[in-house]
């Protein structure tokens, strides 16, 4: 191979200055790449390289003039005034040739540099402004804006619950978190949901100016409404424009109407209650329904640590009172060499931990966690194709205003490449607290 150092001019000389000025001879800045074909083969040919007077970065004049470069099995060294920081517009336009025919031309733009650049750190697009390019910069850091870091604390953070598409209610911990409920639920002041209507239970249904069934003769005491008044207080009784008061001028016992002895209505007399009541003819539209909080599948472990195989996550603010989650999983066991551990977490409380032989196949079973005021209670049930039926009770403390994480794990007895324990399936269901008003 040819060294370019024979045939290739070691720089480019200023233009010729006034005899008595002398500038020093320009930093050079030194191109060298291997040139290559689209079939993979090296470039032979000739690169002509034109360019048009420039001042140097030192003030040097570099006259009008071209430089042209045989280039032998793809081979290319050349040195170059700088453009990037010399006077505005300074370029190199290179042509390249192949057998005697121009195959494409290209704009360079050379920045200073004490090493080796390839072709592509000079080779600009076509349109592209060359000469002295705009003073670079480090990225802006957050501390570098006076106030900005500050600024970024008072806003408000992501919860583990934030979902687009929900309506956004502010935890317990300051943090954006969705609403969670049913589509056609109603998110109340303190960021809840539930069934739209009077504040949750049963959305209630509404009877108004009904006449009462019953004969009005002055001798029947006794008269019937379609539905039981719920709640009882709600029932507004009139005779005859009058408003009649319970335990005064009538007693009511579910949708029955008994009037005292000095109210029985008289032959002529004009009876009309209005009250509420809860549908029990449309239960899917006025009881809350069971939500599906997690149901999937789980991941697998051979290792003799205890590793999570899958979770399930309340976001804050879900969990009330008088709530209830069910919790349901399978395990399955692969190998007979040793036997596994399948545990379940409800936050920091242990629900259940149990042990299988290497024999045993399967492990299932379900948990139970109601909440009360400040506290939960939790039962569990467990069961394998040969493992017995065990059960188990206790009680929790967990914060339920903060999120609640549901952890399922698993561990071999010892770590063996041929046997492994995974969680096929899990499920966590919420029943939501309701009165019936």
């Amino acid at each position: 191979m040819l060294s370019f150092k024979r045939f290739v001019p070691m720089a480019l000389m200023a233009a010729a200055i006034a005899p008595c000025v002398a500038l020093a001879q320009p930093a050079l800045t030194t191109i060298q790449d291997v040139l290559y074909l689209a079939d993979g083969g090296r470039f032979n040919g000739t690169v002509f390289i034109n360019w048009s007077s420039f001042l140097s970065g030192n003030g040097s004049s570099v006259a009008t003039s071209n430089l042209t470069l045989p280039i032998v099995n793809g081979d290319l060294r050349v040195q170059l005034v700088p453009t990037t920081s010399a006077s505005a517009g300074a370029q190199y336009n290179i042509t390249y040739s192949n057998n005697g025919v121009n195959q494409f031309t290209e704009v360079w733009s050379v920045p200073p540099s004490g090493l080796p650049l390839h072709v592509r750190d000079v080779r600009v697009s076509s349109g592209t402004v060359v000469g002295p390019q705009p003073v670079s910069s480090s990225p802006i850091q957050i501390s570098d804006v006076t106030g900005l870091q500050n600024e970024l604390s008072i806003r408000p953070l992501e919860g583990t619950g934030y979902a687009i598409g929900r309506t956004a209610v502010i935890n317990d911990a300051g943090q954006i978190d969705g609403a969670v409920g049913n589509p056609s639920d109603c998110v109340r002041v303190d960021g809840s949901s539930g069934p739209c209507g009077s504040g949750g239970g049963l959305v209630p249904s509404y009877s108004d100016a009904e006449t009462p069934s019953g004969a009005v003769n002055g001798a029947n005491t006794t008269f019937t409404l379609m539905f039981a008044p719920s709640p009882a207080a709600s029932l507004e009784l009139y005779l005859n424009g009058l408003l009649m008061s319970a335990g005064v001028d009538y007693q009511l016992a579910g949708n029955g109407i008994m009037f005292f002895v000095g109210s029985t209505p008289q032959p002529g007399d004009l009876l009309v209650a209005s009250y509420r009541y809860a549908n029990p003819s449309n239960p899917l539209g006025s009881l809350t329904a069971a939500q599906v909080v997690c149901s999937t599948t789980g991941a697998t472990t051979n290792s003799a640590t205890l590793t999570s195989l899958g979770t399930c996550t309340m976001p804050a603010g879900l969990l009330n009172a008088g709530d209830r989650l069910e919790i349901q999983f399978q395990y399955a066991h692969t190998g007979t060499v040793t036997g596994f551990t399948g545990e379940i977490h409800a936050g920091g409380t242990t629900l259940l931990s149990r042990n299988a032989p290497p024999s045993e196949a399967f492990f299932a079973g379900r948990a139970t966690f109601g909440t009360y005021s400040g506290a939960q209670q939790w039962d569990t049930e467990s069961w394998g194709a040969s493992l017995g039926f065990q059960v188990g009770a206790g009680a929790a403390s967990a914060n339920i205003s903060q999120a609640l994480t549901v952890n399922f794990l698993g561990a071999m007895a010892i770590a063996t490449a041929s046997d492994s324990v995974i969680l096929r399936n899990f499920t966590v269901l919420r029943y939501p607290a309701q009165v019936n008003p």
